[in-house]
């Protein structure tokens, strides 16, 4: 019989979601995880180690490096057939990187407890592979390519608007697609961080705990204040600013699961096959680099903590790659230029 037959989640006094797999060890580290990281973290690591014990059946003490590497053959199913948007088989490569970054981490905090009988973290580093000139080198146990974020067009965009039924769901929509929050963000946002003087929003809640103060359009501004006046209900007891505004849960704050199902319905009703709130955002910053934003300023405006994490916006900037090819083929063919005309004055 499987160790984990099911994922148990419930809820504590304040309202906050906790998992558990029914394995002391194990949900002693999901307990952890719920008090240093957010809640979309903790849901995912939960579903990442409920399906590794579901694949693995063994106790946690005793997984060896050896049900790592089944694991990550059963996650890949059957290579004969590939996607062809991706290359891969089953689930994506970074799927199951995440997946073996939880597991990794369940290991890790069971050896810095030191009480169990874990000595070493199953889940190998990588592979060692020899390279020319003998020098050795690690390369990970999977693959993830390196790939570009897709993003909507203005009529996309437009279309997508369009299919909205409420101010509120315009609002939170505005907010990825010309602040570039993060769907935990929008969901995050209080009455008072919403600072319509400085036509700013802060950002209390942001990817690993950082906070930051973002411009935003007045088109979000006009559409959000419709909501709050209009649609939001009156005297309800959370600060928040996007709530449920009909049925059993009306003037409680809206879920991750409440926007994705907002957003598939406005899809269908547009016709679009792609609307994702990370799709939303990626569209506000590859057009905000493309208008001539400094590369910082979108570092600030997204809330990457290294710049690194930004770069990619500078290939997915169409107009300013393109821009950039043009001035270097002007100075290629100037230079070409002056060297012709250099070369006649010798020859007379």
């Amino acid at each position: 019989m499987n160790q984990f037959p099911c994922l148990i989640r419930t809820s504590t006094a304040g309202g906050e979601v906790r998992f558990a797999l029914g394995d002391p060890l194990v949900d002693s580290y999901l307990a952890f995880v719920a008090g240093r990281c957010r809640p979309n973290t903790l849901r995912a690591v939960a579903h990442d180690l409920k399906t590794f014990f579901a694949v693995i059946d063994k106790d946690p003490v005793d997984v060896a490096a050896a049900d790592i590497f089944s694991f990550v053959a059963d996650q890949r199913g059957d290579r004969s057939v590939v996607r062809i948007g991706d290359g891969e088989s089953k689930l994506s490569a970074r799927t199951i990187a995440r997946r073996l970054s939880s597991i990794s981490g369940l290991y890790a905090y069971l050896l810095a407890r030191g009480d169990t009988p874990v000595a070493s973290n199953p889940v190998p580093r990588g592979l060692s592979t020899r390279r020319r000139g003998g020098r050795r080198q690690m390369v990970p146990l999977v693959r993830v390519p390196r790939t570009l974020p897709k993003i909507l067009s203005p009529a996309e965009v437009t279309a997508l608007l369009g299919a909205l039924r409420t101010d509120r769901d315009r609002a939170m929509v505005y907010a990825m697609v010309l602040g570039g929050l993060r769907r935990c963000e929008v969901l995050g946002l209080r009455l008072g961080h919403v600072q319509v003087a400085e036509r700013s929003l802060f950002i209390a809640e942001g990817k690993g705990g950082h906070q930051r103060v973002i411009p935003i359009s007045n088109t979000f501004f006009a559409v959000v204040g419709n909501y709050l006046h209009h649609e939001r209900p009156h005297g309800i007891e959370t600060d928040r600013v996007f709530v449920t505004l009909k049925g059993p849960n009306r003037g409680k704050p809206m879920t991750a699961d409440g926007v994705d199902k907002i957003l598939q319905a406005a899809r269908a009703r547009a016709g679009l096959h792609r609307a994702t709130c990370h799709q939303l955002r990626h569209t506000c910053l590859t057009r905000l680099r493309e208008a001539g934003m400094e590369l910082e300023a979108v570092q600030a405006q997204a809330g990457h903590a290294s710049i690194e994490s930004t770069r990619i916006y500078l290939h997915l900037s169409d107009d300013w790659l393109a821009g950039e090819y043009r001035r270097a083929s002007e100075r290629i063919d100037a230079d070409a230029a002056a060297e012709l005309i250099a070369m006649q004055e010798i020859n007379r």
